[in-house]
């Protein structure tokens, strides 16, 4: 067990070497490569009017979002009315996504309650 500690607080202080030797030239990279997002002056005011965009384009795009919703449930639909057609692959990825959401709820209960298994609170 300790030797493993040991092995473990080696390989952080490679990675920590490697990211002060490196980690500068690679942030400054990252912002030349992606200047074209970056608005100057960034001043209070124009982070309002950037937060304003997002909030309206998001609002905006809900009527695209309530139409596609609607034909995904028509689709949906008639797959239920054919289901003596559906074979078993379609069927098997079905239920793979019923079972990846009921798993993706338990995850979140779990969390939800301090990762406790019980719900008890010691």
């Amino acid at each position: 067990m300790a030797s493993k500690l040991v092995q473990l607080q080696a390989k952080a202080c490679q990675a920590s070497k490697f990211v002060a030797t490196h980690g500068t030239s690679y942030y400054k990279q990252l912002l030349e490569q992606n200047k074209q997002y970056i608005q100057e002056p960034a001043t209070v005011e124009k982070c309002n009017d950037l937060s304003k965009q997002l909030l309206y384009t998001r609002l905006a795009s809900i009527p695209g979002q309530y139409e596609t919703f609607w034909k995904e449930l028509d689709q949906v639909k008639s797959l239920w009315k054919n289901r003596g057609d559906l074979k078993v692959e379609d069927a098997g990825i079905a239920a793979l996504f019923g079972l990846e959401c009921f798993a993706w709820f338990c995850a979140g209960e779990i969390v939800g309650r301090g990762f406790t298994f019980t719900g008890y609170y010691p």
